[in-house]
């Protein structure tokens, strides 16, 4: 058997990815609790324009700014969420090993997008 292959990332590595999760949960929750108080002081912005046209065109905004922000508050919520679970994967120390090939996943990639579970090689197999 070769004892060249790494199976996991070593206790060291592991702890370096959790301290950029942490970091990358306390911004992703920072923005989340702006994107949430936008959307709570959206009603509020004391513009009392009469003009109906004007009146239209605001409320068909701010219609559609709360559903932007709806939208991205539940993409922010996914993705503290996801990277949540990369923390229990690092507890459990399967963290950045591809859930489909069962290799590590290259630590660039890991850097870029923390809370992968797929190798690019299992990410290219999905397209196919």
């Amino acid at each position: 058997m070769n004892t060249d292959v790494k199976v996991r990332y070593s206790d060291k590595e592991l702890e370096e990815f959790r301290v950029l999760i942490e970091a990358k949960i306390d911004k992703a929750q920072k923005d989340l609790d702006l994107i949430k108080s936008a959307y709570m002081n959206d009603g509020n912005n004391g513009t009392d324009d009469t003009s109906p046209t004007f009146k239209a065109f605001e409320e068909g905004s701010e219609t559609m700014s709360k559903e932007a922000n709806t939208q991205l508050a539940i993409r922010q919520e996914k993705f503290i969420r996801d990277l949540k679970n990369a923390l229990v994967r690092i507890e459990n120390k399967t963290y950045g090993v591809c859930r489909v090939t069962g290799k590590l996943i290259s630590k660039e990639r890991l850097k870029l997008v923390p809370h992968a579970t797929l190798s690019i090689e299992a990410k290219n197999m999905q397209k196919s």
